[in-house]
């Protein structure tokens, strides 16, 4: 396969936000990884190789069914995972971290408690899903059903995942989770008292309004 100026530019851009994952502390080392659709391929970080060292000519790029197209370092080991999301739903792009805040979240809660309005840009309250081992074909499909009607999700004892329309939005909605964890944990620390939540039917109004947030 002849690599296009399109795959090159998402390459670019897969490289770039993983460089920020680290850059902003949502994962330590090689861990968490990032991922772009591009018609029929779908451009992966690779496995095992720090952000810093990736260079234009690494590009990993690989079918819906995970074959190889384009590079030859091995594709990150939640692979299935990656592949598993863009089978799924219409995503364009996905990002894997392990952010402190929200993978200890996972180890406390089914579901993150409605602490802000914020969930909505997710869909709605934010699941966990069940723990199972790393690279897994039983983790990703876990993660599809914490997904149902979702646009991110928390792995047991692992991390995060969030998808989207572009790496921004996808970034833009770990982040946003991330901090949702962390404002949870923050106000649930404080010696006997419990943090106010939102109501179900609080959250959904605040959902249908975010729709049209940024829109002109």
């Amino acid at each position: 396969m002849r690599e296009s100026e399109e795959i090159r530019r998402a390459w670019a851009d897969v490289v770039a936000t993983a460089r920020r994952t680290t850059a902003d502390g949502l994962v330590v080392g090689t861990s968490g990884n990032v991922s772009a659709r591009v018609g029929d391929v779908v451009v992966v970080t690779p496995s095992g190789i720090p952000y810093d060292r990736l260079t234009p000519r690494d590009v990993v790029a690989v079918d819906p069914e995970g074959r190889p197209l384009l590079g030859d370092l091995a594709p990150t080991s939640e692979l299935p995972l990656h592949l598993a999301v863009y089978r799924a739903t219409g995503a364009a792009a996905i990002v894997h971290t392990h952010a402190v805040h929200a993978t200890a979240v996972s180890t406390l809660v089914d579901e993150l408690p409605l602490i802000h309005y914020m969930a909505g840009a997710l869909g709605g309250p934010v699941r966990v899903a069940p723990y199972a081992l790393y690279g897994s074909e039983e983790l990703a499909e876990h993660a599809l059903e914490a997904l149902t009607g979702r646009t991110g999700c928390l792995l047991r004892n692992h991390g995060t995942l969030t998808y989207g329309a572009s790496l921004d939005q996808a970034y833009d909605r770990t982040a946003q989770l991330e901090w949702m964890c962390r404002v949870w944990l923050t106000a649930s620390s404080v010696p006997g008292r419990a943090p106010t939540l939102l109501t179900p039917a609080q959250a959904e109004r605040a959902k249908e309004k975010l729709r049209g947030y940024g829109s002109p």
